[in-house]
């Protein structure tokens, strides 16, 4: 008798979960516990380990869609690109979806994720319904908001793997029409970017036209654009940047009058995904010449990965720099939010002390209502809450995630400089950076910028016996 897809996915996952928990099994006592995957969104190196590792190579399918309930189940080592290929032909997508392709649904939960719909759904966390989660003693547990591991549910975000690694995930979806509408607005100054942003932001709307998507990139002081999306079905002609044409120089224009631009809701969703925003430069695939003979099947993040992995490996980048008689040099790779009133504030800074350019902006601000609402014995209450204890953003504001991917000669004698100075900026206005790439901070300063004691707590419940890797131990000191 034949399957349908969701019994195949169910007995895929099932399959899948008895192959962790094996694998769990079989790894020593006293041995850390680490995924066995090849392939990471991190740009931090790690240290090698020779014990075996989680057995995660068949909890990478989306297990069901429920198109009249809106929701999914997921493996957690689902990439976002598989997730969307699975929603949208019901017209359905992820309230959040990160930018890049290889990007996992459990790896946006634990480790953060944003896109231009953050303004209005948040983070993508906030919109998982239940997780099932294997916790560093070998424990399966299914974490809610309303349930005995609630604790685990709202400190699992920004985790990074030391809490546990999400099995399965129920996340909840939106629908969505065939197409983009896209107006690019110059901006010729920070602060004006920066109020017209935050006006944007609140009102979801820019002269009359309703605003479902908003982003924005930063060139220099004076050459900013928001990026405003609405969706739409209306029929017409689509441009494509899967090819030759590169999409964020689509954006620049010298007008008073927004340029306008349409795609299709996957190419749009994808945008980025093909120059790594503007990352794929610095292998050369924004040469015209190289361009046309570059395979278009190499025109994606996935490809750029592997060109990362092996210049971390043999320092190609440093060796090529050292014949030129020039200096090596320090990576600087990070996502940070300030306070959206901060924005300006840092981006002057930045654009003057860091020679990285250009700069993504995405506003955000928590989902409104929180999954912390649901089940408390007072609502009012908790609506007024931090509920992500490890990332914790006021409720209510509005934040600016600002991305710059680039790196900037070292400065001899003084390892890290250059992001430890990005790092004490972003402290001082009252901002948060993502630890998916290299930190400095001295224990305390993380303990306090990270729910160090509520951390600690859920460590002493579902890491008793500390067979997962701390956080600061992963994200500062690279075990």
């Amino acid at each position: 008798m034949a399957l349908n897809a969701s019994e195949y996915g169910d007995i895929a996952f099932s399959r899948g979960r008895r192959k962790l928990l094996d694998s769990y099994r079989a790894i020593p006592d006293g041995a850390n516990v680490r995924l066995a995957k090849k392939t990471s969104n991190l740009f931090r190196k790690r240290a090698a380990s020779s014990a075996p590792g989680l057995d995660v190579s068949e909890l990478h399918r989306v297990i069901s869609v429920d198109p009249v309930e809106q929701t999914a189940q997921v493996a957690g080592m689902c990439t976002y690109e598989d997730l969307v290929d699975a929603t949208l032909p019901y017209g359905l997508v992820p309230l959040v979806v990160p930018q890049l392709k290889t990007i996992t649904l459990g790896g946006a939960v634990t480790g953060l994720g944003i896109e231009s719909t953050s303004f209005r759904n948040g983070l993508p966390h906030e919109s998982v319904l239940e997780m099932e989660i294997l916790t560093g003693s070998g424990d399966l547990v299914v974490a809610r908001p309303d349930n005995e591991y609630r604790d685990l549910f709202f400190g699992f975000p920004n985790s990074y793997g030391t809490l546990g690694y999400s099995v399965r995930l129920k996340i909840a979806l939106e629908k969505v029409p065939p197409f983009v509408e896209l107006r690019h607005v110059r901006v010729r100054g920070t602060r004006e970017l920066q109020d017209l942003m935050a006006q944007v932001a609140v009102d979801r709307e820019y002269l009359g036209e309703r605003v479902d998507y908003l982003d924005g990139v930063v060139f220099t002081a004076d050459e900013g654009y928001l990026v405003l999306g609405r969706q739409t079905d209306e029929p017409g002609p689509v441009s494509d940047y899967t090819d030759m044409n590169i999409y964020y120089r689509s954006i620049q224009h010298d007008g008073a009058e927004p340029k306008r631009d349409r795609l299709t809701i996957r190419d749009y969703l994808w945008r980025w995904d093909t120059d790594w925003f503007w990352c794929s430069r610095a292998f050369g695939a924004q040469n015209p010449r190289i361009r046309r003979l570059w395979p278009a099947k190499y025109l994606r993040s996935s490809f750029y990965w592997k060109l990362i992995g092996y210049d971390q490996r043999w320092d190609i980048g440093d060796k090529l720099n050292a014949r030129k008689g020039l200096p090596p040099t320090e990576r600087v790779v990070q996502d940070i939010e300030v306070p959206i009133d901060r924005t300006a504030d840092f981006v002057d800074w930045f654009l003057t002390e860091i020679p990285i350019e250009p700069i993504w902006l995405c506003p955000l601000k928590l989902a409104d209502p929180s999954p912390v609402e649901i089940g408390a014995p007072d609502p009012a209450a908790a609506a007024a809450t931090q509920p992500w204890t490890l990332y914790p953003l006021q409720r209510g504001q509005f934040y600016v995630n600002v991305g710059f991917w680039s790196g900037v000669p070292v400065t001899p004698g003084r390892p890290g400089h250059t992001n430890r100075i990005i790092e004490k900026k972003v402290s001082e206005l009252g901002g948060h950076k993502s630890l998916y790439s290299e930190s400095f901070y001295s224990p305390e300063e993380f303990e306090e910028l990270y729910g160090g004691g509520h951390y600690d707590e859920l460590r002493r419940r579902y890491d008793p016996d500390r067979r997962l890797l701390g956080l600061y131990e992963k994200a500062v000191k690279r075990a």
